[in-house]
């Protein structure tokens, strides 16, 4: 595509930033027509000399917009204005309209989703290249994960959660689901279905996919900040292990303070329970610093800590880890030999790459900044709401929004029909009465999907309460007793 000229006036003495004038005055050219779908901005640096203005002005207002959803970036491709129904093209003579009724598209905010971003990155493309252009290979991958990748996912995670491990104490898996499996498959060569503990409300596919692979599910009840020690000194029959999610619950949001993990711990050496953390998006933290991980801590339980890429890249990827030590890690990675492993060696090998060449740091530290302003949208939009309770902001990728009224399956299905996917609260119950709300996930929107989605839910929840209650009485209704 051309190269867009841009008509572009900066005021240094404005109140308002130069990035922020940029990104104003960029938006505007978008939506009244001048820029049109995928025409190619000048490269930063080269925006940067014409308007007389630093490069990380130019970055900061392209990161903006592509934020937002305006623009795209294709790494040396340049960045380009976004294709998007919801802005009008200047009408071309002499071409009809192919769909006089476009269709509405789906806006989905279903947990979990991150951003693409990291496939339009130019660092992650090279190291695609990198990896193809290795030596062929006419061997299967180890079981256990490349060597390359396992030392990379050690050195990561040094730096993002403080965790001292060893590439030894690494296996590589297909994901979450994956690494649920080989546990499973590991607790099934002692006894014939083990028994695993799960937060309720938790994550519904953890449940089903062990007990898929022979796994008897129980659960305890949990609020936002997981399970308490308390509920583990009760338990009837013991577990064979217990899987929590302490860094950010999934979905209520909390995380479990640091006395309770080192009771999960003191009551797991005790039993001989094996501990299954499930760190999943422990990198996106937009309030609080994290809590150590309790694989970090200290005790004589066998702490397993599940990490994946699903949420610091891509579910596309089913790729993930386990990090084991102790008996159970040594069963850990003996069942992993027998089984061998599901992960192409290519996509480890690329992976390694981008995580040594220190493009996941940068993608994280960019994606953190997109989160953190549709968690700052979102909050606008609905936080001063009195008959709506935000939860789950703390960190993480989705937003939980409970109310007493009308019923959020009603919602979810009238939200559909406008073109919204939302996921009701009520399925992440097993076996509790649940609570009425939505789980909202703001990863993989645009801010302006965002907004839309937001309105859209507004007007099926209905106004507040208070503003109902300033509603003038009908002339012909009697005013309520006083």
């Amino acid at each position: 595509m051309s190269e867009a000229e841009l008509p572009i006036q900066l005021d240094r003495n404005s109140p308002n930033s130069l990035a922020a004038q940029l990104a104003s005055q960029l938006r505007a050219n978008i939506l009244s027509g001048v820029l049109q779908a995928e025409h190619t901005l000048p490269a930063t640096r080269r925006l940067a000399t014409e308007l007389g203005i630093s490069r990380g002005v130019v970055v900061r207002a392209f990161e903006q917009l592509s934020g937002e959803g305006f623009l795209v970036s294709n790494g040396a491709g340049g960045t380009q204005v976004a294709v998007r129904p919801d802005i009008h093209s200047r009408p071309l003579v002499g071409r009809e309209p192919a769909n006089a009724s476009p269709r509405i598209d789906l806006i989905d905010l279903t947990p979990g989703r991150p951003s693409g971003s990291p496939f339009q990155d130019r660092q992650w493309r090279s190291a695609w290249r990198l990896a193809a252009a290795e030596q062929g290979k006419v061997h299967l991958p180890p079981a256990l994960g490349t060597s390359a990748l396992r030392e990379a996912v050690a050195d990561h995670l040094a730096v993002s959660r403080g965790l001292a491990v060893d590439a030894d104490d690494v296996i590589i898996t297909g994901g979450t689901s994956d690494a649920l499996q080989l546990v499973v498959a590991m607790l099934r060569t002692r006894a014939p279905q083990p028994r695993i503990l799960v937060e309720d409300p938790g994550y519904p596919t953890a449940r089903r996919v062990m007990t898929a692979a022979g796994a008897h599910i129980v659960t305890v009840p949990v609020d936002e900040n997981g399970l308490k020690s308390s509920q583990l000194a009760g338990l009837k029959d013991i577990p064979d292990a217990v899987l929590v999610t302490p860094s950010h619950q999934y979905p209520l949001g909390g995380r479990m303070a640091v006395q309770e993990r080192l009771g999960l711990l003191k009551w797991a050496d005790q039993h001989g329970v094996l501990v299954l953390e499930d760190d999943y998006d422990s990198e996106f933290r937009h309030s609080r610093m994290p809590l150590p991980a309790v694989a970090s801590l200290p005790g004589g339980a066998d702490v397993v800590l599940l990490g994946t890429f699903s949420k610091n890249l891509s579910p596309w990827l089913r790729c993930g880890y386990l990090v084991v030590r102790g008996d159970a890690g040594q069963r850990l990675k003996a069942t992993r030999e027998a089984l061998d492993t599901p992960v192409a060696g290519i996509l480890q090998s690329a992976i390694a790459h981008y995580i040594q060449g220190g493009g996941l740091s940068r993608h994280i530290t960019r994606a953190r900044r997109e989160y953190s302003h549709r968690r700052s949208l979102l909050m606008d939009r609905l936080g001063s709401r009195s008959d709506l309770a935000l939860s789950a902001l703390d960190g993480g990728l989705h937003a939980v929004v409970r109310f007493d009224h009308p019923d959020a399956t009603d919602v979810a299905a009238k939200a559909f029909e406008l073109g919204l996917r939302v996921i009701p609260l009520a399925t992440y119950y097993a076996d509790r009465p649940a609570e009425n709300g939505l789980v909202l996930g703001y990863g993989a929107t645009s801010d302006l999907q965002l907004a839309k989605a937001l309105t859209i839910l507004a007007s099926l929840i209905g106004p507040p309460m208070s503003e109902i209650a300033r509603q003038p009485i009908p002339s012909d209704q009697p005013a309520p007793p006083a």
